[in-house]
């Protein structure tokens, strides 16, 4: 085999692996090993062009290049934000249409995922590629996003003064030394093996298997835990429920806490503040709501006190992001099986500040539209503050009505 096989073997062979750089350098490289006349021939036996070759030599006598650049600055073909100037403006109107786009954009009202994106550009005379769009959308400070809760819709007027007269009770209770809590139910939860939301450490390969449906299983059914934050102590309390959220079921919820952790946590006190949602069974227009707070009232011998958040600020409740959240964060990726799980998962909720949770199962009956007469409602010893006496009112210990043979919902 001749010298000239020979080359045209190496390079069919070895050319392919290399970048355009190295492939110039290493043509120039041979020609100049040949001497005069081993430009054309080295370029007849690679398949190449006279000018490479030329320009590969030329590239050996400078230094190397520290950014492994392949081409020269400006090289290669064009970005095509640049060779097609209505792409960016395009791509913008189909990801904003309201703001920056048509209203009638064809992706007005479907998921904008970079292969629709590319597909609707396409239909524009855009030829662009699904990755493209996505580095586009990159460049031009799009990013993925989720829905964020923090619209809240038409505020009450006197919505922050509210909450400026809710923290003036709550810190004058806890300064005298009386118990202030923070009421509310947290979101009712199917039990049985369903899909719990997060993720947890398990063997490799092994996840938790649960069931492909989320149909609530009839003989399992629900868990209702309504919760009570002290705020003084930072510690919490849950009822679960199996029945109905019901006023009764929620007063009860309150009237346990007092007897299993209040009492003895408190045993000077003669009030209680409770905060709590404007809506719910613990709705500041529910008769029964009332009528229960004061049996509780007349049990435990304190006047009992409300200050209702306004309508449509529940997020502002302090025991959603001091015990529901350190809750949901425990049993995250678990599926919640049984009751029994589902306390002993609460039992055992925890933070580094501190909180410490207790739960118990509630299984009575709580039943549904019992209704709450006039005399019940009058016989309530309720005295309204001058502030929004719906949103705030203090039930006394005395003259509280005897229970009726219904519990109330």
């Amino acid at each position: 085999m001749d010298l000239d096989d020979v080359l045209t073997s190496g390079f069919a062979l070895v050319l392919p692996h290399l970048t355009e750089r190295q492939r110039r350098l290493l043509l120039g490289a041979f020609a100049r090993v040949l001497g005069r006349g081993g430009v054309t021939r080295v370029a007849e036996l690679a398949g190449s062009t006279r000018p490479t070759v030329r320009r590969g030599m030329a590239e050996l006598d400078t230094q190397p290049d520290p950014t492994g650049r392949i081409r020269a600055p400006g090289a290669g073909p064009k970005p095509l934000a640049a060779s097609d100037p209505g792409l960016l403006a395009a791509l913008d109107a189909l990801v904003d249409p309201v703001t920056r786009g048509d209203p009638e954009s064809p992706l007005r009202w479907t998921t904008k995922s970079t292969r629709q994106l590319a597909d609707a550009l396409t239909a524009q005379g855009h030829q662009v590629s699904h990755t493209t769009v996505a580095g586009l959308l990159r460049a031009q400070g799009y990013s993925l996003q989720a829905t964020r809760k923090t619209l809240e819709g038409v505020q009450h007027p006197d919505r922050d003064a509210q909450f400026g007269y809710l923290n003036d009770q709550a810190t004058a209770y806890l300064a005298a030394g009386q118990p202030v809590i923070s009421v509310d139910a947290k979101k009712k939860e199917l039990v049985g093996p369903f899909a719990n939301t997060g993720v947890e450490w398990q063997p490799s390969g092994e996840p938790e298997r649960v069931n492909v449906h989320d149909f609530p299983d009839p003989e399992l059914g629900k868990a209702i835990p309504y919760g009570v934050y002290d705020l003084g102590r930072n510690t919490g309390w849950v009822s679960v429920g199996v029945d109905h959220d019901t006023s009764a079921f929620v007063v009860a919820s309150i009237r346990r806490w007092w007897e299993r952790i209040g009492r003895a946590a408190y045993p000077h006190a003669t009030r209680l503040l409770i905060t709590a949602d404007a809506g719910g069974s613990n709705d500041y227009r529910r008769r029964a709501w009332k009528t229960e707070l004061s049996r509780f009232a007349a049990e435990a011998g304190l006047a009992v006190t409300v200050c209702h958040f306004p309508p449509g600020t529940s997020k502002w409740n302090r025991i959603e992001h001091r015990l529901f959240s350190a809750i949901s964060m425990n049993w995250r990726g678990r599926p919640l099986v049984s009751h029994e799980v589902i306390v002993e998962l609460i039992g055992a909720t925890s933070t580094r500040t501190g909180l410490r949770v207790q739960a118990e199962l509630d299984q009575r009956t709580y039943p549904l539209g019992v209704k709450v007469s006039d005399a019940e409602v009058a016989a309530v010893p309720i005295t309204r503050h001058d502030w929004h006496g719906e949103w705030n009112y203090t039930i006394a210990h005395d003259n509280a009505p005897q229970p009726s043979k219904q519990q109330t919902n």
